[in-house]
């Protein structure tokens, strides 16, 4: 079982534009499809509701950890025993957390953009596998739909 899932994508956007779209709470929810509640400032927990459908039960929940302009944004949240509406709890006290980090480097062409989330092998087995499962095909789609901000929001 892996520890961490990696995502690479190269933006045809400046860094600074790509950065506002991932550190700008009302940009991140546009693209992420997350209402929330605050801004993103290191040491606060922002929260949030999920407009995804069929995920709108969902309280989306963050801790900030870094915000280092236009290099790397990262915070940890919480890995829930279950999505599945009917079992979902939106209190993520005591939950474990994994570690999400965004990492931006200038090219030729725009901006690359690394996504790595790590820690899954801190939580309990019963769930490692499935939280792992989940948000790498989540992580895929989430790059596809920052993609398509970035292009359409210039």
């Amino acid at each position: 079982m892996e520890d961490r899932i990696e995502k690479r994508i190269e933006l045809k956007a400046p860094i600074s534009r790509v950065w506002r779209a991932l550190t700008d709470h009302r940009e991140f929810g546009e693209w992420f499809r997350v209402a929330l509640e605050g801004p993103f400032v290191p040491g606060a927990t922002v929260r949030g509701r999920c407009l995804y459908p069929g995920y709108e039960h969902i309280v989306w929940e963050a801790e900030i950890q870094q915000i280092e302009p236009e290099r790397l944004f990262s915070f940890t949240w919480p890995v829930a025993k279950s999505i599945d509406k009917a079992e979902y709890k939106a209190d993520y006290t005591g939950e474990p957390r994994t570690l999400v980090e965004f990492r931006l480097e200038k090219t030729a062409d725009g901006t690359l953009l690394v996504l790595t989330e790590s820690g899954f092998s801190k939580l309990p087995d019963d769930r490692r596998e499935s939280a792992f499962r989940r948000n790498e095909g989540g992580w895929t789609e989430q790059i596809k739909n920052i993609e398509n901000y970035v292009t359409k929001n210039p």
